[in-house]
């Protein structure tokens, strides 16, 4: 065993949540170590859309600018109906006096996470870990004692505070004994990429497309260098079925013709879940991002939630690191908020808008149907659905909670 380090806070985890975490400590003059499995930032392709309160809230770490130079903005997103060809169209500019950044920006995850572990080497207060690995802790309750696995031994760390941003195997969590309700979508989701520019076969494409069917219901995201094409798939069938060039190649004949003509440059299959672990905080250990929720992609409220999380955790977190404050109540608030709102609004709106791509037997495809064309109709109606779209409602119901 090594000599003991010490540090403020330890962060498990160096994807978006847990840098973002680190940035705003280290901005704040607070010793922080970030420690990661990986040999380096994963390269995730799932999360790949910032919501307007996100690019404002990264403003402040000075990071915007980066995803605004590398993401495409996209301020018009579309829900169609594959069947009719019908689209229903929401432009965020009509909520542009409400934010700075009224669209979206597509840009993969691990850019962000790159460029804050990059950025955290200019504080040398800050240090990430990679290929490190959290093995055990022990909350004593004046500290935490982390036992870390390296390639050459186990370190020892001695943090006040530990982070749980170690993604939906936490092993914070685990080790916390904490539940992680919820359920598994039957289906798996399939995400193909390729290179091949889809609004040549696609009129009137936007960047971000919801395509509802009740047979087999789509989502089209552009990102800077590819499409991205989610679909569900069969869960009974072997993985070596379903990346198949047979899979792939019946897939694209359905959307544009040509499957057998499509370069994929990804394959990458992946259960979907909606979980919530019954406690974000035990003592000096706390949870944030997949580590505490997982929710279906659709919408794009899983990162940004976990972004949302970090900001709020450092805001409770800070003035005890200060010595600003006596006691852990903010920290007890940063559960009940994050908690909450991820019932409320995060898991709701997601299996709101699983349900209406989803389609289903008999009319609920119509009636669905039929929902969003009033809510487009509707002046008032459609400003909220944006709002809580982008996210603004479920930060005005956290900051509520009290």
């Amino acid at each position: 065993m090594t000599a003991v380090e010490r540090c403020q806070v330890a962060i498990a985890g160096a994807g978006p949540v847990g840098t973002v975490l680190a940035t705003l400590l280290a901005q704040a003059g607070i010793d922080v170590v970030v420690i990661e499995t990986g040999e380096d930032c994963a390269q995730d392709l799932r999360a790949s859309t910032f919501h307007p309160p996100t690019l404002e809230m990264l403003d402040q770490i000075g990071i915007t600018p980066m995803l605004l130079d590398k993401g495409l903005k996209a301020p018009v997103y579309h829900w169609r109906d594959r069947q009719s060809g019908e689209v229903i169209d929401f432009d965020l500019a009509e909520i542009a006096d409400v934010t700075r950044y009224p669209f979206r920006i597509q840009c993969e995850q691990y850019h962000l996470s790159r460029a804050l572990a990059d950025g955290l080497a200019q504080y040398p207060n800050a240090r990430v870990r990679f290929s490190s690995r959290l093995l055990t802790f022990n909350d004593d309750g004046e500290g935490v004692d982390l036992f870390v696995e390296t390639m050459t031994g186990i370190d020892r760390l001695r943090a006040d505070f530990l982070i749980g941003a170690d993604g939906a195997n936490s092993i914070v969590r685990k080790w916390l004994g904490v539940e992680f309700d919820g359920f598994t979508y039957p289906e798996r989701f399939l995400c193909l990429s390729t290179e091949l520019e889809l609004a040549d076969h696609l009129p009137n494409l936007a960047l971000v497309n919801y395509v509802s069917d009740p047979q087999e219901w789509l989502v089209l995201l552009r990102v800077p260098s590819l499409w991205r094409i989610l679909v569900p798939t069969d869960g009974t069938q072997s993985d070596e079925t379903l990346r198949s060039d047979a899979t792939k190649n019946g897939i694209f004949d359905r959307l544009i013709g040509n499957g057998a003509d499509v370069v994929t440059q990804h394959r990458t299959l992946y259960r979907v879940h909606q979980r919530v672990a019954k406690s974000f905080r035990e003592g000096r250990v706390l949870l944030a991002g997949d580590a505490s929720h997982l929710n279906n992609p659709l919408g794009g409220f899983g990162m940004n939630s976990g972004i949302h999380d970090a900001f709020n955790l450092f805001e409770k977190l800070l003035p005890i690191l200060k010595g600003q404050a006596n006691n852990h109540d903010g920290l007890a608030l940063y559960d009940r908020q994050r908690r909450t709102v991820t019932h409320s609004f995060t898991q709701t709106q997601t299996k709101e808008n699983m349900a209406l791509i989803k389609g289903g037997q008999d009319d609920a495809h119509q009636r669905r149907r039929e929902a969003m064309l009033e809510i487009k109709q509707d002046d008032t109606r459609r400003r909220a659905y944006m709002m809580r779209q982008a996210m603004y409602q479920s930060l005005e119901e956290a900051a509520a909670i009290t």
